[in-house]
């Protein structure tokens, strides 16, 4: 049993409307967007407050396991557990396996705080004050929802009409309301007591149950079996994958929030952006006086109300007015930021062509639970990559059947094994492992590991690594 209220932070989405910075691998919620935290580590910081909050629970994927274990551990938040879904199945599964997994380990009345993981909040007296309104009227059996003061005629977000008030800072839901055009949409702002739905949630674990067995008992049926079946392993909690495949796909806004009679929202002026959209970004950002937001290694002249971002070459824009300018190591995004909401689409191009599908899977930086590596050139039976790895990590031990290692270390020291001889490594000094070498690499120092490994062979893939030893559970 607890009085606290227990964060479950969604976090295994694959969105790609910022693309080319977020791609199937490598999601929104785990990038720098601003500053230097990335928007699932800033929803992490939200809960901290453990007079407050329980510690926070995280629902994901298997890709994303390790990023957030590490996330996690860089922002020194310790976690109730990490729940794996064995595939996508929306929302409604997502809050369902959340409500039994809550139930089971805190008690029926446990409060649940439903955060998406890739928003920007700033936590003020405002949004501390709209969570104490929405606990205390989950106390009561309702199932909250926020409704953020809209700012101006949004089309990317749906809306809830306000009903009438159950208690200060607390109203039934009227209806809710798809994504309008823009003439409906400024039809909402004008009538004044529409709100955009957050996609944020608070209730008992007992009352979204309930709902759920009323409203979708093959959700609730299928997330129960597969909390029943779960398994442990490491940090992570997976649920049994052909149980979970039973839950329909749908949303937990049509699931339930849609139906119920418990509904209530809170509104609340909180400084909130979904981040789902290059435009959402450059709004959030700190503008310099011509109104333009740049990021990484970019000049401007001549150009004002735009988003500049680089994460590779030096960027130059001049004589623009209103557009998004983002480069990423392998592609450049140019459009007006009016029409940002169009770039899924584009990406659904992208994705349909052969020669372009994989600029909208995988990202040149790929994260590992160790570290990572970049991709840095790709040729004809050779591959070049930075490799980085944290204090006191090692990759797996390991052999390729079908390519050879020359590894140089630029900065910190590496410890090198291959087959049964140990060498250390030191800044400006380089090893070759032979193919088929039993070998691995490890971070014995306290900064960052940095390596530049050159691949030459036949295969150069990622799927020719055998791992013998791998203490993230990957061998």
């Amino acid at each position: 049993m607890t009085d606290k209220i227990v964060p479950v932070i969604m976090a295994g989405g694959k969105g790609t409307r910022l693309w080319p910075l977020s791609r199937a691998t490598a999601a929104k919620q785990f990038l720098k967007m601003i500053g230097d935290e990335t928007l699932f580590q800033s929803t992490l910081n939200r809960v901290r407050d453990d007079s407050i909050y329980e510690a926070p629970i995280v629902v994901t994927n298997e890709e994303f396991r390790f990023l957030v274990a590490e996330q996690a551990r860089e922002q020194e938040v310790a976690l109730s557990s990490i729940i794996l879904e064995p595939m996508a199945r929306n929302t409604a599964a997502a809050v369902a396996v959340a409500a039994r997994a809550v139930a089971d380990r805190f008690g029926d009345d446990a409060l649940l705080l439903l955060l998406p993981s890739d928003h920007a909040i700033i936590v003020n007296d405002i949004y501390v004050q709209a969570i104490a309104n929405a606990a205390k009227a989950a106390r009561t059996g309702k199932l909250v929802t926020f409704g953020i003061h809209p700012t101006e005629p949004a089309t990317g977000y749906g809306y809830i009409e306000l009903g009438e008030e159950l208690e200060k800072g607390v109203h039934t839901v009227q209806r809710f309301i798809e994504k309008p055009d823009e003439a409906k949409a400024k039809t909402l702002l004008e009538a004044g007591n529409f709100y955009w739905n957050s996609g944020m949630f608070l209730f008992s674990a007992s009352s979204i149950i309930s709902e759920l067995e009323t409203f979708a008992p093959d959700v609730i049926a299928a997330a129960t079996q597969a909390v029943a079946k779960s398994k442990k392993d490491i940090d992570f909690i997976r649920l049994d994958a052909q149980a979970f495949a039973e839950a329909p796909s749908i949303s937990i806004d049509y699931a339930v929030m849609e139906k119920t009679r418990k509904a209530a929202v809170v509104p609340a002026a909180i400084e909130w952006s979904d981040m789902g959209s290059w435009d959402a970004v450059w709004k959030t950002g700190d503008a310099d006086a011509d109104g333009n937001v740049v990021q990484g290694n970019v000049t401007v002249h001549n150009t004002k109300n735009s988003l500049v971002i680089s994460r590779h070459s030096h960027m130059a824009v001049q004589g623009m007015d209103g557009v998004a300018v983002v480069a990423s190591e392998d592609a450049v995004f140019v459009g007006r930021l009016d029409n940002a909401q169009e770039v899924g689409n584009l990406v659904k191009i992208l994705a349909a062509d052969k020669a372009t599908t994989n600029l909208t899977e995988s990202h040149p930086t790929s994260l590992r639970p160790w570290g990572g590596y970049t991709s840095i050139l790709n040729g004809d039976r050779f591959q070049v990559k930075r490799l980085f790895v944290h204090p006191g990590k090692k990759l797996s031990l390991q052999k390729h059947h079908h390519r050879a290692e020359h590894w140089i270390c630029v900065k910190g020291a590496a410890e090198v094994t291959i087959d049964d001889t140990v060498t250390v490594l030191h800044e400006n000094q380089s090893i070759y492992i032979p193919q088929g070498s039993v070998h691995r690499l490890g971070n014995p120092g306290k900064i960052m590991l940095e390596m530049i490994e050159v691949q030459t062979g036949s295969y150069l893939g990622e799927d020719d690594i055998i791992r013998l030893v791998d203490e993230f559970g990957r061998s």
